[in-house]
């Protein structure tokens, strides 16, 4: 859960990259990645680590693929 609370200021920061309508969508990525976390919390605590690493990966990709189709610059 400190990688999901980590990779979750790295999504609400992307608004100096991203547009609002980015981050809006980022961030429901992110509430989505830690609704699947916190439901594995006990029976499948050792997912947890990649649920967190998969939601930095998502965050590096999309954020790349925005500055490279759609613009986004800081």
């Amino acid at each position: 859960m400190a990688g999901m609370a980590c990779a979750f200021f790295l999504y609400a920061a992307s608004g100096l990259v991203a547009p609002w309508w980015g981050v809006v969508l980022l961030l429901l990525v992110w509430l989505a990645l830690f609704v699947v976390a916190c439901r594995w919390w006990t029976p499948h605590p050792g997912r947890l680590p990649f649920v967190a690493l998969s939601a930095l990966v998502f965050w590096f990709l999309a954020v790349n693929a925005g500055g490279l189709w759609l613009g986004w610059t800081a």
